[in-house]
């Protein structure tokens, strides 16, 4: 299992997520309306203005206040991953 972090502390189990979108277009706002009606929406934004939409395996909806590009390179990048195990530095 790798967590990833997706700004503020908040860490997502990467093996889960589906997709990393920004939130402007019209299909995502419904996506987030509907998960909001159901209650499968978890906001990280620390109540700044949500910049990218996790979607995930569960259909659970996270809002974060982080670039999709950001979100990205630290799914990619080696320091962007918590391990299992492995001491948390921050």
């Amino acid at each position: 299992m790798a967590l990833i972090n997706i700004g503020y502390g908040n860490l997502v189990n990467s093996d889960k997520i589906v997709a990393v979108v920004g939130p402007e277009a019209a299909p995502i706002k419904r996506l987030v309306q509907h998960a909001k009606e159901n209650g499968t929406v978890i906001d990280a934004t620390q109540g700044r203005r949500t910049k990218a939409v996790i979607i995930t395996q569960e259909d659970h909806v996270i809002l974060s206040a982080i670039q999709p590009d950001t979100i990205e390179k630290r799914f990619q990048a080696k320091g962007g991953f918590w391990q299992k195990g492995e001491e948390d530095e921050e």
